[in-house]
């Protein structure tokens, strides 16, 4: 899994970031058809200008701005080797008659 092309790890996997905006997830598994995920993470209300400063000086605990994002995987269609070798040998009679 990664977001933004880097790499944090395998799924569940959790990450920090710095900056609100949109993000690229990228989800992979041997046997499924690669996600890609383009998504807007919008800031909660205590990242606003003046409720930043309440929330980062005055609040007496740590705020944590948590998301999950859930993909459900699509298994990857695999070709019989019968359509394989069809296809190969319509190629191998393209490039012999020019």
């Amino acid at each position: 899994m990664s977001v933004d092309n880097q790499l944090i790890g395998t799924s569940p996997a959790a990450t920090s970031f710095v900056y609100y905006g949109t993000r690229e997830i990228r989800i992979e598994k041997d046997g499924f058809r690669t996600e890609t995920i383009r998504r807007k993470i919008k800031p909660p209300w205590y990242q606003w200008p003046v409720a930043e400063f309440v929330s980062e000086t005055l609040w007496p605990g740590e705020i944590r701005d948590e998301r999950i994002i859930d993909v459900e995987l699509v298994p990857q269609a695999t070709e019989s080797s019968e359509d394989v070798l069809n296809r190969a040998e319509h190629l191998r009679s393209q490039a012999i008659g020019g």
